[in-house]
């Protein structure tokens, strides 16, 4: 058999113990908890692990947050079974009781009960259980964990990017509101501008075609109105043209010969 005795104390009182053989086990356990040394300032509250020889067995032993966990098994056996029984019994022990109902409790309180979860271990452990497979089950438990705390991490982290980037949308669409209400004013004003632009140019365009013009004519350009009237009015009359230009002939001839008759009649007086 592998793992032989079990025990449970607080300090130097038994809470609860269970042997499956004879023999003197129960001794050896109690001469271990006298000459434990007592825990140093960096170990107080902490977990120390230690292992003791005795003809052919090996006791090894657990303290934790002062509560004393202790198995004999065959030399034989090995260490790496044992230590795990003793981290096993420890999880139930603690998930079982509380810190204050083991300070108070007083020997073998527990024994009743607990005896029969070291024993029910005691066989798990000592009928060929594959110890390495456990240890590797676990260890492959503890990496999901740990996978699954960095994921959790990582969630949370790209939630705090999402509102980031969410905030960040919000402030574009802002700015770009902005920006499009601003691209309408400068279009506005542009437009006025250019129409200011277009009046003036026109306004210069008609001022200097009017200049041109008043430098044939009248700046009330009345003669060139009538001549162009005079003429329009002698295209219209059609065939009697040359006759209109006989008649305009005569009436100038007449006006001259109005204005010389006085200087003639001055003359031969």
């Amino acid at each position: 058999m592998g793992i032989s005795y079990a025990l449970v104390a607080r300090h130097t009182a038994v809470l609860a113990e269970y042997s499956a053989e004879a023999g003197n086990a129960n001794s050896v356990a109690r001469r271990i908890l006298e000459n434990l040394p007592a825990p140093g300032p960096d170990e107080v509250g902490g977990e120390t692990r230690m292992s003791y020889s005795q003809d052919d067995y090996l006791f090894h032993v657990a303290v934790s947050h002062g509560v004393t966990f202790i198995c004999m098994a065959d030399e034989a056996f090995g260490r790496r079974a044992p230590h795990a029984f003793l981290n096993d019994i420890r999880t139930s022990f603690t998930a079982a009781y509380g810190e204050d109902e083991v300070r108070d409790a007083p020997a073998y309180e527990f024994n009743a009960e607990f005896s029969r979860v070291l024993n029910r271990t005691m066989m798990h452990y000592s009928t060929g259980v594959d110890v390495d497979a456990i240890a590797r089950v676990k260890g492959e438990i503890s990496e999901v964990k740990i996978v699954m705390m960095e994921n959790i991490e990582k969630v949370l982290d790209r939630g705090e990017k999402i509102e980031l980037l969410a905030d960040k949308t919000d402030l574009l669409r802002a700015d770009a509101f902005r920006f499009k209400r601003a691209a309408r004013e400068v279009k506005g004003r542009m437009w006025w501008r250019n129409a200011k632009m277009y009046c003036i140019v026109c306004s210069v365009i008609l001022f200097l075609g009017y200049f041109a013009a008043a430098q044939f004519c009248t700046f009330t350009l009345a003669d060139c109105v009538g001549a162009h009237r005079r003429q329009h009015h002698g295209h219209g009359d059609g065939g009697s043209n040359s006759t209109g230009h006989n008649h305009t002939f005569g009436h100038v001839l007449y006006s001259k010969r109005q204005v010389l008759s006085p200087q003639l009649q001055s003359l031969n007086a």
